[in-house]
């Protein structure tokens, strides 16, 4: 008995250390707060600053937006005729919610072919890579929070064709991630 709730004790102690925080931060609202809470959150940000140029503001108003840091979300489930469920919406995971050719096409085009989007400095440099691929092809300032998340839910292709035009929710949705990002910059001046 001694040995089985031994047993028990050391599988659960080990499982413990190896996991992951997927819940939210509980302070959203406030940038400093965030990165108390989550030092390595903000550690993976400003690395992906450092080899993207893209700044922790955008990053983290993008990720809220796309996930409230919650590393382990997903789409909700289709169904038919209401109960019969019939997959996904997306093949959308993780921190930034990349689409599993566009995540594929990042581990392609960086080598990372271990990289997993439930890991924030995983997810935070795939979001760097997009950005730069966004300045490239749209030429949207790594700075331009708005441009750049309507360019990271519509797509470059999308974001060309100006369909976000065609989505009144999605202008309002981009101005405010435009306007938290504001915020986040402004909060992390004074961290």
């Amino acid at each position: 008995m001694y040995r089985r709730t031994l047993l028990i004790g050391l599988t659960a102690t080990l499982a413990s250390c190896g996991s992951r925080e997927f819940e939210s931060p509980r302070n959203l609202d406030d940038a400093c707060a965030l990165a108390d809470e989550r030092p390595h959150y903000m550690r993976a940000m400003r690395r992906a600053e450092r080899n993207w140029n893209v700044p922790v503001h955008v990053l983290m108003a993008i990720i809220h937006q796309e996930s409230r840091f919650d590393g382990d979300i997903r789409p909700p489930f289709r169904y038919s005729l209401g109960v019969i469920p019939m997959g996904r919406q997306s093949s959308a995971i993780g921190y930034s919610q990349a689409l599993d050719g566009t995540w594929d096409e990042y581990r392609d085009a960086t080598g990372n072919r271990r990289a997993d989007r439930t890991d924030i400095g995983d997810a935070t440099d795939f979001m760097g890579w997009y950005m730069n691929l966004t300045l490239e092809r749209n030429n949207i300032p790594l700075n331009d929070t708005r441009r750049q998340y309507l360019a990271y839910h519509e797509g470059h292709t999308g974001y060309a064709r100006a369909s976000y035009n065609s989505k009144p929710w999605l202008l309002e949705v981009a101005r405010r991630v435009e306007s938290r990002a504001e915020r986040y910059r402004q909060q992390l001046e004074r961290c």
